[in-house]
């Protein structure tokens, strides 16, 4: 990296904490190419590309609708709930309540310094022992940690081998509902990416973009009036069109379909069941806001944004014309109360809202409703790094939990800097690290941040190969060796992990981390990394493994309404 980019702090190597008064863009380097670093992308723009295909839909194939199952916690059919979701600041009512997430519930705990902690037993991690440099750390469900630290990973792995295998035996439509800038494409665009993630074969089918590749861009708000015969057979057409798209693309092997539109009334949404019927499963998901200065914040985004304004010179114009747009949808808005349905109630606000859920039965649409209930849109950074260069580091060896290089201290150092000088103005951050040592240590000279230690986040468990580099392993093991090499995803070390186990892990992590509002520094490890920078950045499964997450840099991942934008720091080489 050469010197006019990276901008080095003296004093920091002795420990001083008066180096960071330089503006931080000094740290700043290029970014991968990916989804995540586009600063203002239409998200509709980013949805399946419409293929115009001539599907027979009176096709009467069959699917069976086999039920799964779901978590322990959570009924097999869920009908008429209704999920509050509390207002944070209430929740959260005073500095010595932190939240158990071994059990989901609040516990009264003495209040936490810079050099305390919250331990965390969820997901696999690494069998080893729990190692912290502080004594003090709070524990949560000890007894579980010990009985289950060499059981899980095997429970994982029975787990991860189904990821890209067989899925449940159906096809899932999710059908959005909603007026116009309710948050329904970015809604899609999120659990689009979820689904993907946990290696569900999903695409986001957007119903606007079908028709401005069949009608052009320049529809005005009367081409969306209910009295306007010709433009509700365009807009139907379309619809069929972007349905009949997305149930071929189920038959050649797609598992859930994420079906963007307002499909604003019953006679619109009758259609598409009835196209539906025999092909797929189809659940509504409905986002209704009341909140005016959020939908008006919205529908500013909008014109800045959508294609359909992108000839517009006149912002003012184009406004009162999407308002237009918006009463006529208005007019004839009829809310959901057939079949399965989700409906998200003013859940963008941040500041609490309802879930209802009628009929809703199965794993993974279990999952989905479990998803949303977490999920915001409140903007807040979360960074990602690895610890400090460890001793196995500079010796090439994987797995272990030795300690930092000098090298690795001097980073902690600049990390503790770096941290204070982001977040000065950010009181309720945290700081999340596994509980191995080498991330440990790396925290320890960050102060005035609650620590939480997540198994979750511990690197991937190498196994029998622990402690060794890879030229051991390929001469001792040249099997193990040309396996891991011909499919990293799917290798798994034996008697430990590969990256489809860890991916099973963190979902906890990344449900922990949508439904955080503060800013969240995760100091983990280069798998653990790589897994939870592809969940942000929309990356293919099979690109995981191949992921650069480099020492001594910090992967800001800010996440809000304009969805997912991308900075790194570089502070060492």
């Amino acid at each position: 990296m050469s010197a006019s980019i990276l901008h080095q702090l003296p004093g920091i190597e002795n420990g001083s904490s008066a180096g960071l008064e330089v503006d931080l863009e000094h740290y700043v380097i290029p970014a991968p190419s990916t989804s995540a670093n586009s600063a203002f992308v239409y998200a509709a723009d980013n949805t399946e590309n419409p293929r115009f295909s001539n599907v027979d839909c009176s096709d009467n194939a069959s699917y069976s609708f086999k039920d799964s199952g779901v978590s322990a916690d959570r009924p097999t059919t869920i009908k008429e709930m209704e999920v509050v979701i509390p207002d944070p600041s209430k929740v959260y009512s005073g500095s010595d309540m932190v939240e158990s997430k071994s059990v989901k519930t609040f516990s009264s705990l003495q209040k936490q310094d810079g050099h305390r902690g919250l331990f965390v037993d969820r997901g696999v991690g690494s069998p080893r022992s729990v190692k912290s440099p502080d004594s003090s750390a709070f524990s949560f469900d000890l007894k579980q940690d010990t009985e289950t630290k060499n059981s899980m990973p095997a429970a994982a792995a029975a787990v991860a081998d189904q990821m890209l295998g067989p899925k449940e035996d159906r096809h899932l439509a999710i059908v959005l509902v909603g007026l116009p800038a309710r948050g329904k494409t970015f809604t899609a665009a999120k659990l689009t990416r979820y689904l993907r993630w946990l290696g569900h074969h999903t695409k986001h089918f957007n119903v606007g973009k079908y028709r401005r590749l069949k009608h052009g861009t320049n529809q005005s708000a009367d081409f969306f009036r209910a009295d306007n015969p010709e433009g509700m057979e365009a807009r139907n057409e379309v619809a069929a069109l972007a349905m009949d798209d997305m149930i071929a693309w189920m038959q050649e092997g797609g598992q859930v379909g994420i079906f963007d539109a307002t499909n604003s009334t019953r006679k619109r949404r009758n259609m598409l069941m009835k196209m539906a019927e025999g092909k797929c499963k189809i659940i509504f998901l409905e986002t209704l806001c009341n909140d005016e200065r959020i939908i008006e914040r919205n529908i500013r985004l909008k014109i800045q944004q959508s294609p359909d304004y992108a000839e517009q010179p006149d912002f003012e114009a184009g406004l009162q014309d999407f308002k237009s747009r918006l009463a006529n949808y208005e007019k004839v808005y009829e809310p959901v109360e057939e079949g399965s349905y989700i409906k998200m109630i003013d859940m963008v606000s941040g500041n609490g809202g309802q879930i209802q859920v009628n009929n809703i039965s199965g794993y993974l649409p279990g999952r989905i409703v479990f998803f949303l209930v977490n999920t915001h849109l409140t903007p807040r950074p979360i960074l990602l790094t690895r610890h400090g260069e460890s001793r196995d580091n500079v010796g090439g060896r994987i797995g272990g939990d030795t300690v930092l290089s000098d090298a690795g201290e001097i980073y902690a150092k600049k990390l503790a800097n770096f941290v204070e000088k982001r977040l000065k103005s950010e009181k309720a951050a945290s700081i999340w690290t596994s509980t191995l040592q080498r991330t440990t240590i790396t925290a320890n000279p960050i102060i005035g941040f609650p620590k939480i230690q997540w198994r979750a986040l511990d690197e991937i468990n190498a196994g029998v190969c622990d402690g060794m580099t890879y030229e051991e392993i390929k001469k001792s093991m040249p099997e193990e060796y040309e396996a891991r090499k011909k499919d990293k995803l799917r290798y798994r070390y034996p008697r430990g992990e590969s990256y489809l186990d860890v991916i099973q892990r963190l979902e906890p992590v990344i449900i922990e981390l949508e439904r955080q509002r503060a800013p969240v520094v995760v100091i983990s490890h280069q798998a653990v990394l790589r897994a939870l920078y592809a969940y942000f950045s929309d990356r293919p499964l099979n690109e995981i493994p191949h992921i650069e997450v480099p020492l001594h840099t910090i992967i800001e991942i800010k996440m809000g309404v304009t969805g997912v934008q991308e900075k790194r720091y570089k502070l060492m080489d």
